[in-house]
Order: C-alpha cells, then sequence, then structure tokens
C-alpha cells in the first residue's frame, strides 16, 4: 500500500491549545504529506495561528453531551463525505463514527491515535449508560484500523490485548528547547497546567498551600469543567495571590510560565485505569525545562522515574502528603540540584525529535 498523501485528522476541541495535533500534523506535513485538521468552533475560540497545515472547525448548536457528539458526528460525516482524502486518522473515541464509517465506504486509509483510556476516564467510568456507549462505539469500529497508536507503553498493551490490533507507542513529549539559566524569585511558584477537570488533584494541591510557607505560590494554568468550583475553594481559604487561576494560555507563552517554576505539579486521583495508566505531556514539559516535579507512583511515571529521577513520587493523594513532599525537597536542597540535573539528562532523550521517528515510521509503512 502507498503511503497516503492527502490526510485528515479529527478531533472534538477547537485546535488552539492542541500541542500534540500540532506536532504531529507539523511532522508529517514536512516529510510531504496534505495535512488537514479538523476539529469545532466553539464561542469563546480565538482565531487560529497560522500553521504548516489546514485547520478547519465545524460549528455546532450544541456544546456538551450526547446531543453535542451527536451533531458533531453527523456534520463531521457529511464534511468528510464531500472531501477527498487518502487516509483519516480518529484522535479518541468520540470522532470515531464519522471517521471510520466515511473512510470505510470509501475504501481509505484508517489510523486510530488514542490520547487516553477513553472509557476509563472519571467523566465516564462511574456512568455505566455511558461507559457502556463508548465501549461499544470502540469494539465495533476499532477492529477496522490498519494502523494504531497511543500515548504510553502500558495503554499499548492493554489496547492491543482488548481490541486485537497492534498498538505502538508515540509519546505526547515536547519540542527540545534551549537551555537557560533557571530564573529565581524570593517565591517558590509550583506550576500546574493543563485542564481543570475531575480527577486532577487539583483540590488537594490548592488545600496543601496553607499547610506550606507564604513564599510558596501556586499557578494554575488552564480552565475546564471545576473551573468555577475550585476558584471557590481558594477563595474559601483566603488564600489571595497565593494562587493565581491564569485562565487558558498559548503553548509558547506556556514554555515561559513553566521556566519560572521551582516545582511541577502533576497530580492525579486514582479514579480509573486512564489516569492510572496516564503519561501526560505536562510531565515532559516540565522536565524539557529543567522543572523538578511532584507527582502519582503510577506505572508509566514510576518506569520514566527509574531512567532518569526527575520526579517526587507519591503513593496516595492528600494534603499533608503533597506539603510534606514539596518541603522535604526544600530542605534537601542536594536532592533538588540532583533532580534539576537529571532532568537536563532526561530532556536530551524525551523530545520531539527523536519521538517523531517513530511516527513518521507509522505513516510510511502504511
Amino acid at each position: 500500500m502507498n503511503p497516503p498523501q492527502r490526510l485528515f485528522f479529527t478531533v472534538t476541541n477547537d485546535l488552539t491549545y492542541d500541542q500534540r495535533m500540532h506536532r504531529i500534523c507539523t511532522a508529517l506535513s514536512a516529510e510531504g504529506y496534505d495535512i488537514t485538521l479538523i476539529g469545532r468552533v466553539l464561542p469563546h475560540s480565538l482565531p487560529l495561528a497560522e500553521r504548516p497545515f489546514r485547520q478547519i472547525r465545524l460549528r455546532c448548536w450544541k456544546h456538551k453531551g450526547f446531543a453535542f457528539y451527536a451533531e458533531f458526528n453527523i456534520r463531521l460525516f457529511f464534511f468528510l463525505w464531500k472531501n477527498t482524502f487518502d487516509g483519516v486518522c480518529t484522535v479518541d473515541l468520540d470522532t470515531m463514527p464519522a471517521t471510520c464509517t466515511v473512510a470505510v465506504l470509501k475504501n481509505k486509509t484508517r489510523f486510530f491515535d488514542a490520547h487516553e483510556y477513553f472509557t476509563e476516564v472519571p467523566e465516564v467510568t462511574h456512568r455505566p449508560v455511558v461507559k457502556a456507549f463508548w465501549a461499544l462505539i470502540a469494539l465495533v469500529f476499532t477492529p477496522f484500523y490498519h494502523k494504531a497508536y497511543t500515548v504510553g507503553p502500558a495503554l499499548a498493551r492493554i489496547f492491543t490485548e482488548k481490541y486485537k490490533i497492534p498498538f505502538q507507542v508515540v509519546r505526547n513529549v515536547p519540542e527540545p528547547q534551549h537551555a537557560e539559566k533557571p530564573v529565581t524569585t524570593d517565591q517558590k511558584i509550583l506550576l500546574y497546567q493543563g485542564a481543570l477537570n475531575e480527577g486532577r488533584g487539583i483540590e488537594a494541591l490548592i488545600d496543601a498551600i496553607p499547610l506550606l510557607p507564604d513564599y510558596f505560590v501556586l499557578w494554575l494554568a488552564g480552565e475546564g469543567d471545576c473551573s468555577q468550583d475550585l476558584r471557590a475553594r481558594a477563595d474559601a481559604l483566603n488564600l489571595g495571590e497565593r494562587i493565581r487561576f491564569l485562565g487558558f494560555v498559548q503553548p509558547a507563552d506556556l514554555r515561559n510560565l513553566t521556566h519560572q517554576a521551582w516545582l511541577g505539579m502533576n497530580l492525579l486521583e486514582n479514579r480509573g485505569l486512564s489516569y492510572y495508566y496516564s503519561l501526560a505531556n505536562k510531565f515532559f514539559d516540565y522536565v524539557q525545562v529543567g522543572v523538578p516535579l511532584v507527582t502519582m507512583n503510577f506505572p508509566e511515571y514510576a518506569a520514566l522515574n527509574a531512567q532518569y529521577e526527575v520526579a517526587i513520587l507519591l503513593d496516595r493523594l492528600s494534603p499533608a502528603l503533597v506539603a510534606n513532599s514539596i518541603l522535604e525537597v526544600e530542605k534537601d536542597t542536594d536532592k533538588y540540584r540532583f533532580l534539576q540535573e537529571n532532568c537536563q539528562k532526561a530532556a536530551l532523550e524525551w523530545h520531539w525529535q527523536k519521538e517523531k521517528q517513530v511516527l513518521l515510521d507509522i505513516y510510511r509503512r502504511s
């Protein structure tokens, strides 16, 4: 089978902050593929930045729940049906019905990029009907894909066994950054970057701040379903300027923010297999700019930390444990310096210029 030349990638976000898809589409565009990334426009969507591939956003009347997913897939189906392409990549299960159906009917090459264990995220795993619906979507459509990949080895093993097609691993690592002198300030900035959603451990992180000296501050870069509740929680604790909600941050600006951090935070509640086997891009983003982090002692993070010790691992999540881990590394300056040095070593290995070769090989062999 010859490599497809015109590829459509489908997501349900508004494309602005999707760094993984930006990297993937840019890498394939540089290899000569004709790439189109398809998402949706939201009421608050910003104008799209210029990129070396086409970006199209579909407009929907509904913005959440089953009605949204149904509407988006219908609109996506007709968009794909009317357009010409050689291959399509479904990103997660929520665009799978439309992309897979059209690609099968047109006999086009089909790729599946699983960013997470969709049926095991906290928003789904405790809702039996919703979980059963998406599990059925996965079981029906996944066998029709020619190539599949995901973000980490554990999920690749699970998906390969579950869906009976081989999954490869393309980790969500950043572009290599130029080494810079660490930022020093009177404050010690704890940075969380990512969605402010259920199960991300942000409540425990906010509750840990009063247990730390006043020179520790928390920056939260992102928004999500829990944004209002988290702001109310911070207000109730009278934390004032010790917590800053930065809202949505453009990827280039986020790198500058990350460089100012003293510790990165990647806390998750063990509320579903998706989080337990996760390998979040923020883990690599912190490391790439030399910022050690506190993360959970989940399989993927433990395996990476065994290669290069860059993180403090937590066996359980609680405000006291979070605060204690931060205070311990503050007291042990040699330990902090050791973690920083390991971040610099790991950054030479965990970056996109190496990882993208796996991605390119997947598409070249299709």
